[in-house]
C-alpha cells in the first residue's frame, strides 16, 4: 500500500558496490536506480557508517534521491535506510532521523542488532508510520549447520512475530542457498 503499487511485482536491487562509495555518489547510484524504473533501492547489510560514508549523510543523499526520482516519475518510491547500529539508542536515533527525512521503510540486521533491538524498532516503526524490512546478515551461523540449528523458516516466523514487515529471506537458487 505505500508504495501503491498493484498488479505487479516490486522490482528493487541493492546498491552495490557494497563498501567504497562516498555518501553523495551512493546517493546518485539510488537516484539512477530509481529513475531507471526500480520502485525500490536498499542499503548492503555490510552499509553502516564507515569513515568514508556517514550514516547521516547517507540517509540525506538517499532522501533527496528518493524525492528527485518521485518527483520526476510520478511514481511513490522507496529506499531501505540501514539503521543497524552498536547500541539500541544509536538505532533508534537513525530510525528517527529517517523518519523526519520522510522516508517510509528502514532496515535492520536482526542477528547483529538482537532480536530485542529488533523488536524496540518494530515498534517504533509501526507507532510511526515506518516499514521495517528485516536482514537476514549472518543467518548462516544458525540455519546452515548440519550437526545443530534451525530451519531459516524458523527465524523468519520469529522475525515476522517480533514486528518485521518483511524479511529478506534470500534466493530458490544460487550463490546464497545450499551446496
Amino acid at each position: 500500500d505505500k508504495l501503491n503499487k498493484y498488479g505487479r511485482p516490486l522490482l528493487g536491487c541493492t546498491i552495490k558496490p557494497k563498501l567504497g562509495l562516498s555518501a553523495k555518489n551512493y546517493g546518485r547510484a539510488v537516484y539512477e536506480c530509481l529513475r531507471g524504473g526500480l520502485d525500490f533501492t536498499k542499503d548492503d547489510e555490510n552499509v553502516n557508517s564507515q569513515p568514508f560514508m556517514r550514516w547521516r549523510d547517507r540517509f540525506l543523499f538517499c532522501a533527496e534521491a528518493l524525492y528527485k526520482a518521485q518527483a520526476e516519475t510520478g511514481e511513490i518510491k522507496g529506499h531501505y535506510l540501514n539503521a543497524t547500529a552498536g547500541t539500541c539508542e544509536e538505532m533508534m536515533k537513525r530510525a528517527i532521523f529517517a523518519r523526519e527525512l520522510g522516508v517510509p521503510i528502514v532496515m535492520h540486521d536482526y542477528l547483529t542488532g538482537g532480536f530485542t533491538a529488533n523488536t524496540s524498532l518494530a515498534h517504533y516503526c509501526r507507532d510511526n508510520g515506518l516499514l521495517l524490512h528485516i536482514h537476514r546478515a549472518m543467518h548462516a551461523v544458525i540455519d546452515r549447520q548440519k550437526n545443530h540449528g534451525m530451519h531459516f523458516r524458523v527465524l523468519a516466523k520469529a522475525l515476522r512475530l517480533s514486528g518485521g514487515d518483511h524479511i529478506h529471506a534470500g534466493t530458490v537458487v544460487g550463490k546464497l542457498e545450499g551446496e
